[in-house]
């Protein structure tokens, strides 16, 4: 897709589609002389409309009108809700929105006017709102429906061009932060396809390969650790968890940059993700109920690979590391049994009280190996606890880490990038309920706290700044939303992305 920022009035500008935004009171005054002018060429339509109800600035509210006297064929006048409410989450959803009302259209150039009191607002600058509606709109193509069926046709359409229509703003500048934002939106879609790819199709084997592909595409060095190996280094945890599965695990490690390279803040930042390709539960099985769900639960892996390949393609020499311990959690004759010992690649060993807790025995494992790759700085993104839904629902993202100021700073990134965070406390008193008779500790406890104690666990496996974040319950949704469909949302690839360009030279 191509992407353009022009500084033309919108009437003016060619496309199959004008999005107008519709904000709740008066707008200022240089927005109200386009809008008015925008509506005499419409003859009214707009405000018509308004009165009548059909057009309203309550988000997502949207009306399709005849171009008339304009370049565009078509306008849609989208509600934008109130104009103090209008940050960086909702530009990304306004933008995202606008792209899937044209599900089953023939549309394939958009244009979007950004009106003067969209541009510098405190909390959104006017390079990051560009960003935000690029990437809004490239994530809102994405269909999962269009994975498995070649006749599916009610997809978003996918676009030749998008043009942001910016009057008297800075046309380099935003040009340039469109641009990024088309990347991390493509970055998006690819962790998305993995994720919402069937279980019998997308193995540990498999993932690996496609990660291998990936890193020769886009010029990442990858290993690919698998069983035999991965005994032999001492990954007890890892290992533990795919021994009743057909499908043996593979440890995908991903490194962009030299070795031995850290990046302009000291850091060689090491994403970690949790890729179980299907989690039954093991021995201690999952009920029926919406089980077909865990092919999820490699949401984590898909996410920091995806993230790796946008990272590189905007900073190329960026050093940065991506491991995605992938395994399939099944019962069977050989699995791990409740009450077994095993010993991590740490030293520590861990009595496995219940084999559905398997996400932090796989990533305890890899965050000590990244340490010993030479990761300065942790983040680890799992699909790990179902109480993090059951706290946060689907749309925050429940997270840990140690110390305060990089947690703080995983957070501003996810602040800038429109992904909501809440930060779970680690309380150093729930530790006790971790105690084993026979292990240094077990990885399961009492219900209650128990998403204290599934970061808790994790703690005891890195020796650096870390933060994990718990996707459990933001990682895909369940029904349709007017800015995404069903199925994986992509969560935390932006933020990903965004720390690790922090860590990019400026000037």
């Amino acid at each position: 897709m191509q992407i353009r920022v022009v500084s033309e009035q919108p009437w003016s500008v060619s496309a199959d589609l004008l999005a107008v935004p519709v904000l709740a009171g008066e707008p200022e005054a240089a927005d109200a002389a386009v809008l008015a002018e925008l509506d005499r060429r419409l003859g009214g339509a707009i405000a018509e409309y308004r009165r009548f109800g059909e057009v309203a600035d309550t988000p997502f509210r949207r009306v399709l009108l005849r171009g008339q006297d304009l370049a565009a064929a078509w306008v849609l006048a989208a509600g934008a809700g109130a104009a103090g409410d209008f940050d960086a989450l909702a530009a990304y959803r306004f933008a995202a929105s606008i792209e899937r009302r044209l599900a089953g259209t023939a549309a394939t150039r958009l244009a979007i006017w950004l009106p003067r009191s969209f541009l510098g607002r405190p909390g959104l600058d006017a390079a990051d709102l560009a960003m935000l509606v690029a990437r809004g709109v490239v994530e809102g193509e994405y269909d999962p429906a269009s994975l498995y069926r070649n006749d599916y046709h009610d997809a978003p359409p996918r676009l030749d061009e998008l043009v942001l229509v910016a009057p008297g703003a800075d046309v380099a500048a935003l040009q340039a932060a469109a641009e990024r934002g088309v990347t991390i939106g493509e970055g998006a879609r690819i962790a998305r396809d993995l994720a919402n790819r069937a279980s019998n199709d997308v193995s540990p084997e498999v993932l690996a390969d496609a990660a291998t592909d990936l890193a020769r595409a886009n010029g990442l060095s990858i290993d690919v650790i698998g069983p035999e190996r991965a005994a032999e280094m001492g990954m007890g945890m890892f290992m533990a968890v795919g021994r009743g599965s057909d499908n043996p695990p593979r440890l995908i490690v991903l490194r962009n940059g030299r070795d031995g390279a850290l990046d302009a803040q000291g850091r060689l930042l090491g994403l970690v993700g949790k890729g179980v390709t299907f989690d039954s539960g093991g021995i201690s099985i999952k009920p029926a109920d919406r089980m077909e769900e865990m092919k999820m639960d490699k949401t984590g892996a898909c996410t920091v690979i995806a993230a790796i390949v946008t990272a590189h393609r905007l900073a190329p020499d960026l050093p940065l590391l991506a491991l995605a311990p992938a395994v399939e959690n099944m019962p069977g004759p050989h699995s791990t049994r409740p009450g077994d010992i095993v010993r991590a690649l740490n030293g520590k060993t861990v009595e496995v009280q219940n084999t559905d807790a398997e996400g932090r025995l796989i990533l305890g494992d890899a965050l000590t190996y990244a340490e010993r790759l030479g990761a300065t700085h942790l983040v680890d993104v799992a699909t790990l606890t179902g109480a993090v839904e059951r706290a946060f629902g689907k749309q925050v993202t429940g997270a840990f880490g140690t110390p305060q100021s990089w947690f703080d700073a995983v957070a501003a990134a996810g602040a800038r990038q429109a992904e909501r965070y809440w930060q779970i406390p680690l309380v150093d008193e729930y530790v006790r309920d971790m105690e084993s008779w026979y292990a240094d500790l077990q990885n399961s406890g009492p219900a209650d706290g128990s998403l204290v104690k599934s970061g808790l666990f994790l703690r005891e496996f890195r020796t650096r700044p870390w933060a994990h974040l718990d996707i459990g319950g933001s990682a895909y949704l369940r029904k349709e939303m007017a800015w995404a469909p069903r199925g994986a949302t992509g969560v935390t690839h932006a933020t990903l992305v965004q720390l690790a360009l922090e860590g990019v030279a400026q000037g």
